[in-house]
């Protein structure tokens, strides 16, 4: 059996533990403080997006309300239009009837001053007529058959003039 030389054990021993104090001042030192500020920046990109998350969930509901309030104006405008519509409506076709009514009114006025003319008209030519056959009649010696013919006469006279 081989004896373990206590030297060598010592040797590996303190080898040993200058490599950790080594390992651990020059490299887990380091190594930690690499991995922790990573930790911390992970965690911090973590919060910074819960934080641009709940940001936008905010600004959602903030345009989700204004396009509410957007579309409340909108349907009154639109209310508001059909109801001017309707009214502008109203009010052409008032205007319409009334001008329809006073079209009227002045057509049966130029009816009746043409009426009247045609009677002034009519009037003038019996007169006339009403003469000539009385001048026919005094400047002829008229028995019963030549009275009746110029009577005749007479009322074709008249029945042309209609």
């Amino acid at each position: 059996m081989e004896l373990i030389d206590i030297r060598q054990v010592l040797t590996q021993i303190l080898g040993f533990l200058l490599m950790v104090w080594i390992l651990r001042r020059y490299a887990w030192g380091p190594l930690i403080g690499m991995l922790e500020a990573r930790r911390e920046k992970i965690a911090g990109e973590f919060k910074e997006a819960d934080r641009l998350k709940a940001e936008a969930v905010e600004l959602k509901a903030r345009y989700d309300a204004e396009l509410k309030t957007i579309e409340g104006h909108a349907r009154q405008r639109i209310t508001e239009a059909v109801a001017e519509g309707q009214r502008v409506a109203g009010e052409i076709r008032a205007q319409a009837q009334q001008d329809s009514v006073a079209r009227l009114e002045n057509a049966a006025d130029e009816i009746m001053r043409e009426r009247e003319k045609a009677k002034e008209v009519l009037k003038e030519q019996v007169i006339s007529l009403s003469l000539r056959t009385a001048e026919k009649i005094l400047r002829q010696k008229l028995d019963d058959a030549s009275q009746r013919k110029l009577a005749g006469e007479f009322i074709d006279e008249v029945g042309a003039l209609r």
